[in-house]
């Protein structure tokens, strides 16, 4: 395959998806606390469980997104550095984060 200025190559079927690897993108760090915030703006009055201020690169925040989600029993994701777990699960959240070794706080009301 040849990389063409011309080229509109966006799938191919003996590679997969075409991706440019990038360098692992480090967050940059906060203060050290972890902090896991409920929310419900902007989502049709459905809550999620945010945590907030974990440092690591995305790849470390998804492998901890599916140990919580698998934790909680319920869906998730990772959205710019936020992992958002489906429900009102901070108490699950803060166990498992708090057994981990992170500093943890509950933030909102």
């Amino acid at each position: 395959m040849s990389k063409d200025k011309n080229s509109r190559l966006v799938y191919s079927t003996d590679r997969g998806r075409i991706k440019e690897e990038a360098e692992p993108e480090r967050r940059p760090q906060g203060d050290g606390v972890v902090r896991i915030q409920r929310e419900t703006k902007g989502r049709k009055g459905k809550g999620v469980t945010c945590v907030r201020g974990l440092p690591g690169t995305d790849g470390e925040l998804k492998i901890l997104l599916a140990e919580l989600k698998k934790r909680c029993g319920c869906g998730g994701a990772l959205k710019d550095g936020v992992i958002e777990i489906q429900g009102d699960k901070q108490s699950e959240v803060l166990a498992l984060l708090e057994g981990k070794g992170f500093k943890v706080k509950l933030a909102g009301g």
